[in-house]
């Protein structure tokens, strides 16, 4: 009989909690998934102290290892940038420490200030 019971319990929490999910599904309905958030009039730049370890002009990027982002909450690592500005090549040679700023563009981060 303790078997039959403990089915019978188990089988009712987890219909209440389906139904439970299914409600908070629900309250979502009317939320146009589709739509992105608003952007800003001004993208969001931010800045990073770097040194410079590979560069590929061919490919249009830069690695760097920088320090933390704090406008993104971002620790230190070394990751790949776009660069778009030919105009910023000249100040990406490798083992160069360099302060940089960039944006966020789709989803790619992209330099767009060399000091």
């Amino acid at each position: 009989m303790k078997f039959s019971t403990y089915t019978f319990v188990a089988a009712a929490a987890f219909t209440a909690a389906g139904a439970f999910a299914q409600q908070k599904m629900d309250d979502m309905k009317s939320m146009d998934m589709a739509k992105k958030p608003a952007a800003d009039a001004k993208q969001a730049t931010h800045k990073a102290k770097a040194m410079v370890k590979k560069v590929d002009s061919k490919a249009g990027t830069v690695t760097l290892a920088h320090e933390p982002v704090a406008s993104l909450n971002w620790p230190s690592m070394t990751m790949n940038f776009k660069v778009k500005d030919k105009m910023l090549w000249s100040k990406l040679g490798d083992g160069k420490k360099v302060d940089v700023e960039f944006v966020k563009d789709g989803d790619d981060y992209v330099v767009t200030k060399v000091k």
